[in-house]
């Protein structure tokens, strides 16, 4: 599908190539076998946290899938319009998953004080940004389905909009995790306290939420710099930049948080409960250690 400018230049075309079915294979088969592995392990754990995280892979997964209908009629506007919406809205969803892991690192090592943010905040600042950039990134996408050449671009705009909040928050997110990470290693890491929770398991979650973040992060400019070239940009008429900069990426992210999973450390069989983060179940005993060691040496 393509729509006309008056001087018969194409302002606007679906694909600006065939998509590849053997990409679209390949990838779809590739999410749900983390899908798959994922849902095990969140049964295992019983960490219910990773829904959201679960929800994105299968997102990706029936997008790529879209993408192979696409392949055999370039011009169909479901395909497009599923592929579109599903592979740009899943990693809001994995960032719920994983601003809500960090939230349940801080907790299960009873170091509340060395967060940034209250933790009983935490969790409801950054899922509340999230879900803002969910929302203007769908409504983006379902505005672009109108199929007109104006919608598509106002819908480009919003989808931008979507994006730029999320990649705010991420920001910000990351700094928190960061200052966090720091304040516990400098103050807490030889004291038994931080030991009661997580012992020396609490890094490598770090490590991961952070790899993860990174990889969304690049995939998010990638797209944010692709809708504002618009749809006859460089991105848009080269589809392996899509896979390699989107599609390899949010791969690598959901692998990286199967080889470490946090709910391996953070699941109920550690005694954690996941329905709550229980973040006022802190004793006065542990505040008044934590205020004591917070900005100490």
């Amino acid at each position: 599908m393509s729509t006309s400018s008056s001087n018969g230049g194409i302002d606007f075309a679906l694909y600006r190539y065939t998509p590849s079915i053997v990409a679209a294979i390949i990838f779809a088969a590739m999410f749900l076998a983390i899908t798959v592995v994922h849902s095990f392990r969140l049964w295992q754990k019983r960490t219910y946290f990773f829904i959201p995280f679960i929800i994105g892979l299968l997102f990706e997964c029936a997008g790529y899938i879209a993408r192979v209908f696409s392949h055999y009629d370039t011009k169909a506007l479901g395909p497009y319009i599923v592929q579109t919406m599903l592979i740009l809205v899943a990693p809001p969803l994995f960032a719920a998953s994983i601003y809500m892991s960090l939230g349940r690192v801080i907790v299960a090592l009873h170091c509340q004080e060395f967060s940034l943010v209250p933790v009983r905040f935490l969790t409801k600042i950054f899922v509340t940004g999230d879900v803002i950039s969910f929302l203007l990134q769908c409504g983006g996408g379902g505005y672009m389905a109108a199929g007109s050449v104006s919608a598509m671009n106002m819908g480009a705009n919003i989808v931008i909009g979507g994006l730029v909040i999320q990649l705010l928050f991420f920001g910000f997110f990351v700094i928190v995790s960061a200052v966090f990470h720091w304040r516990v290693k400098r103050n807490t890491w030889n004291e038994s306290h931080a030991m009661k929770g997580l012992g020396k398991n609490w890094e490598p979650i770090m490590w991961a939420l952070y790899a993860a973040c990174f990889l969304i992060l690049v995939r998010s400019i990638f797209r944010v710099v692709e809708f504002v070239e618009g749809n006859d940009g460089y991105i848009m008429k080269r589809e392996y930049l899509l896979y390699i900069f989107d599609a390899c990426l949010m791969a690598l992210a959901g692998s990286v948080l199967v080889i470490i999973y946090p709910g391996s450390f953070l699941g109920r069989e550690r005694g954690t409960r996941d329905s709550s983060l229980q973040l006022m179940s802190t004793t006065e005993e542990d505040i008044s250690t934590q205020k004591s060691m917070a900005y100490g040496a």
